[in-house]
């Protein structure tokens, strides 16, 4: 699989220039998407009743790492693949998964993912968006959402809201999904430092859901979102996003490194070789059936924490390098990079937060 993959990715991309490569995961192409489903490796974990392809984790966790490995613009189905589709086939009705999982692995339908808040930041228990059940059975959703990635770009939302008003922190939470061309939706791009607009900001203003938007049980939202958040911080994503700059910055000192060179970038090379197996290993404990937020957390802390790493060891060595053509492809890209490492230790959740969890799971919080 790993060879088809990467002989797709060599034909598809040739001409795909490194700034662009950069972005890794943010890049967003649905006609790219739409190829790769048609390769079969959207969806691959899906059953194939519901248009996967009842592939394991394992071969999942190699398409992903071919695809950020190449830089592949993947951002359009990469939310609903990673997150949407598991949590849809795990807790959706059967309604749910007839409705979105054969568009999703078709590379057709793209979701986003509603949590952090104007006021609740990575605080997910204060959550205030609001659904309220109406007489008929349909639900009725007030509030707003905030740094929602490609909300402006995506079909649906699974949006984490209160349905129980008179519930405090994690008690009253569920989830809903929102057709984000409802009445009463409005979607605000919020524009980075770097000039991108990957990050929006959406208000609901009385939009009506039907009854069977909700997803699961009513009121276990909160313990479905912190399941869900373990196929999103255990990925090769969290630890591959500055990828692109690390082997330009290689590339461009070439195979005769001076002293300091071969420090930093051997540092990050096994720096890189420990996150993988890491991530590995969660995989094989998502392939087992397990539930792993503790050492997903853990994978997606330190594998942010390299990638902020990598882009901070590229601007001390940025200086060291030979003028070269690729010493100037590496410049442009360590601009790109360093643009977007700031959000690397926050989507996803902080370092913080992550540092939270990862006391608790050792006892001593």
């Amino acid at each position: 699989m790993r060879d088809q993959v990467r002989a797709f990715l060599a034909q598809r991309l040739a001409d795909y220039p490194a700034q662009e490569r950069a972005l890794s995961w943010m890049g967003f192409d649905p006609e790219f998407s739409r190829a790769l489903a048609r390769q079969g490796w959207v969806g691959l974990t899906l059953p194939k009743q519901y248009g996967g392809h009842d592939a394991t984790s394992f071969e999942r966790f190699v398409v992903s790492e071919e695809l950020l490995a190449a830089g592949a613009p993947v951002s359009a189905h990469w939310i609903a693949d990673r997150q949407s589709a598991p949590l849809i086939l795990r807790h959706g009705a059967e309604s749910q998964k007839q409705r979105y999982l054969p568009a999703i692995a078709a590379g057709e339908m793209y979701f986003c993912i509603g949590m952090s808040e104007p006021d609740s930041g990575s605080d997910l228990a204060s959550v205030r968006t609001r659904a309220d059940r109406q007489s008929d059975g349909r639900w009725r959703l007030n509030g707003r959402k905030v740094w929602t990635t490609n909300a402006d770009r995506c079909h649906a939302m699974i949006a984490l809201v209160r349905t129980d008003p008179a519930s405090e922190r994690h008690a009253g939470l569920s989830q809903v999904i929102v057709d984000l061309d409802l009445p009463g939706v409005t979607i605000r791009p919020i524009r980075d430092i770097s000039g991108h607009e990957h990050f929006n900001e959406v208000t609901f203003d009385d939009v009506i859901l039907e009854a069977d938007a909700l997803v699961g049980t009513a009121g276990e939202g909160w313990a479905q979102a912190t399941s869900e958040l373990a196929f999103e911080r255990s990925g090769p994503e969290r630890f591959l996003s500055a990828l692109t700059l690390f082997r330009c910055l290689t590339e461009a000192v070439g195979r005769s490194p001076d002293a300091r060179q071969a420090v930093e970038i051997g540092r990050l090379g096994a720096w890189l070789v420990a996150l993988r197996a890491m991530s590995i290993s969660v995989t094989g404990q998502l392939a087992g059936g397990q539930d792993p937020v503790w050492a997903a957390s853990c994978v997606k802390d330190l594998g942010t924490g390299y990638e902020q790493d990598t882009v901070e060891t590229a601007i001390r060595l940025i200086d060291s390098l030979p003028e070269t053509d690729q010493a100037r492809t590496t410049r442009r890209v360590l601009a790109v990079t360093q643009g977007m490492a700031p959000s690397f230790s926050l989507r996803g959740g902080t370092r913080e937060i992550l540092r939270g969890i990862l006391a608790r799971g050792l006892g001593v919080r």
